[in-house]
């Protein structure tokens, strides 16, 4: 039977049923990574913990098995290392020479889809790529190969059975539904349901507001997390106040923020002849919506922020996701594409009325400084936020708009920081913020002695230059003037296993060298023969 579904924003429209969801291939088993160790010993590496503590170095990280047991200060910058502090390495230990590199948290990215059938991207391309950017943990929202599907790769995961992330499974609103979710008590029962199938979560994205209340209420009452995508569809009758109130947990992009703080009206200012389904026509009045809002620091504004506050909602802004919008030549031509980006994926992307987020039928310098100006009061809201005490995460919904698997999430930290975030307050929303608004805090998020090993190893200082953490690296001069690349994750641990990040990003190039010669694919800007 089908199920009553939500257009979406984001989201291609699709009728999930009990028995068919289109799937990506899984992921082959491991076949590289070491560990985990009994004992594993990083030495004399500078420190990022996550909790927004400055760097501290140099440092001994001691592991055993999947934890960290020990991490001892072993002297200060610029001295010699005092040797006898050094905790002892065992028998069978093993250890990694870090001096020079720096440790952070495994990353925690927020919004994730784990690839496309549209999209042609298996597995093991997406997992490789976010590995390779140091992200040990990942929320994929809506579960789009199915929920069997995202629970049998968790699992394989969980197991290190494969080189993937850590994986947490948020269905869509009605995903899988016996029937037509109708009433309350349908609601109800679907998320009982939905519970029962293991899900660790709902996305939503809109329906009637009786539905809404009860079906997020329900999943609170169970003990699962909830977010949202508040579609234009039904975000005049219900917004982020309304899902916060009812206990939904995380908000997605910022539909539903904007509209909570109108003042002079309660609906989006609509052309006249606006169409939902026209993506140019959506994305494009989008872009003139944050200034319809009330103005930042208003009493409106700081009622609809306060109120956010003393409900302990979390805020996962995405803006990478957005950001061709604002600058379509910089996301288009984003220098890992030629690399990294699949054929089938580039082609995803290209101007199309049926490829969900391709919707550059004419995009030009009116939308980009409208979108612009959009930025910036977003950005003002979600500092602010974080400012007066807000959790705000680091998400990137990468697949879509030209923002490449892994590549996206770290454009994401830049956007961060643009934002207003101290390069700290970034590590830390990506780290420790994220672990807790998935409730996961007490295992992941930061450096500490008792936590598992899910640790990022780069040879470079991020705090100094975020650009390090991209595949690609940074440029710099050296001292002969030769230009070079410097940085690039060097390792990424998870659950105590040690990668090889670049060996990693090796992998996924083979992968897209491969589709290019078997599809005899030249890469091509749109509209140029």
């Amino acid at each position: 039977m089908k199920v009553r579904f939500y257009i979406t924003a984001l989201l291609v429209i699709i009728l999930f049923s009990n028995t068919l969801t289109a799937q990506i291939p899984v992921a082959p088993n491991r076949n590289s990574g070491d560990g985990p160790y009994m004992q594993l010993i990083i030495r004399g590496v500078t420190v990022i913990n996550g909790t927004g503590a400055p760097a501290l170095g140099p440092v001994d990280i001691v592991i055993e098995n999947n934890r960290i047991v020990k991490m001892v200060a072993v002297g200060s910058e610029g001295s010699k290392i005092n040797a006898a502090r050094r905790p002892k390495l065992a028998t069978n230990g093993k250890e990694i020479d870090a001096t020079g590199m720096y440790a952070l948290p495994g990353f925690i990215d927020m919004h994730t889809h784990i690839g496309g059938v549209e999209q042609g991207t298996p597995a093991e391309y997406v997992y490789k790529l976010w590995m390779a950017h140091g992200i040990t943990t990942v929320r994929d929202v809506s579960a789009g190969n199915g929920l069997s599907w995202v629970l049998s790769e968790k699992k394989r995961s969980a197991e290190n059975k494969i080189i993937a992330p850590r994986i947490l499974a948020y269905t869509a609103f009605g995903q899988g539904a016996k029937k037509e979710i109708i009433s309350k008590q349908d609601a109800i029962d679907w998320v009982n349901e939905n519970a029962k199938n293991g899900a660790d979560g709902i996305k939503f994205f809109g329906a009637a507001p009786e539905i809404m209340d009860a079906a997020i209420r329900e999943n609170k009452r169970l003990g699962l997390r909830s977010c949202a995508h508040h579609s234009q569809t039904d975000v005049a009758r219900w917004n982020v106040l309304n899902s916060a109130r009812a206990g939904m947990t995380s908000m997605e992009h910022w539909y539903g923020l904007p509209e909570a703080m109108f003042e002079n009206k309660t609906v989006q200012d609509f052309p006249l002849d606006y169409n939902y389904t026209n993506e140019q026509s959506r994305f494009e009045n989008a872009g003139k919506l944050w200034k319809q809002a009330a103005a930042p620091h208003s009493e409106k504004w700081n009622k609809v922020m306060n109120e956010l506050l003393s409900l302990d909602f979390t805020l996962d802004p995405t803006f990478n996701i957005y950001e061709a919008n604002r600058d379509l030549m910089r996301a288009r031509r984003a220098e890992w594409h030629d690399d990294y980006t699949l054929p089938s994926l580039w082609r995803f992307y290209e101007p199309s009325r049926n490829s969900h987020g391709s919707y550059w039928f004419e995009w030009g310098t009116e939308q980009e400084i409208e979108w612009k100006h959009n930025y910036t009061l977003w950005m003002s809201f979600i500092n602010e936020y974080k400012n007066r005490g807000g959790r705000v995460t680091a998400g990137s919904d990468n697949g879509f708009i030209y923002q490449t698997y892994g590549f996206g999430f770290i454009r994401e930290l830049e956007l961060l920081r643009e934002a207003g975030f101290h390069p700290l307050e970034v590590i830390r929303s990506a780290t420790l913020y994220a672990a807790q608004a998935l409730g996961m805090d007490k295992d992941l998020g930061t450096l500490e002695q008792g936590k598992l090993a899910d640790i990022v190893l780069v040879n470079e200082n991020p705090l100094k230059n975020l650009q390090v953490l991209y595949g690609t690296g940074a440029i710099r001069l050296d001292e002969s003037g030769k230009t070079k690349r410097v940085g690039g994750v060097q390792y990424t641990i998870k659950d105590g296993i040690v990668y090889d990040a670049k060996q990693l990003l090796k992998d996924v190039k083979k992968m897209v060298d491969k589709a290019k010669a078997d599809e005899h694919f030249i890469l091509k800007q749109p509209g140029i023969e």
